[in-house]
């Protein structure tokens, strides 16, 4: 919708790590999305693959010059949580109904 989900962006703020928040949408989706001005890098590969297809992992990796062992990752969709997981990427399957933020938080800490 476009918006900030406040609360989680709060919680990400309390970890000085890097962050980039990962999607599949072209640059007309980006738009209709209302994915801009965000307080984080954002990366795509235009559903060219999509993140459920691990070749995305390997191409952000390899972009991005990372390490699996660097990364962690939450995501909303379990297929792009198990592809993460194909190259080692420590992963987490985040319920954006539920937005149980603890949960979250226990991950990132015990991950990062």
């Amino acid at each position: 919708d476009g918006k900030i989900f406040e609360e989680m962006y709060t919680l990400l703020d309390k970890f000085p790590n890097p962050k980039i928040i990962l999607t599949n949408a072209n640059d007309e989706e980006i738009k209709n999305l209302g994915l801009v001005d965000l307080p984080y890098e954002l990366y795509t590969l235009k559903h060219n693959p999509d993140k459920t297809d691990p070749e995305y992992f390997r191409t952000l990796l390899k972009d991005k010059n990372l390490k699996p062992e660097d990364c962690v990752y939450f995501e909303h969709t379990p297929e792009a949580v198990e592809s993460a997981q194909t190259f080692g990427i420590v992963s987490y399957f985040y319920d954006d109904i539920q937005k149980d933020l603890e949960s979250l938080q226990k991950f990132l800490e015990k991950n990062l």
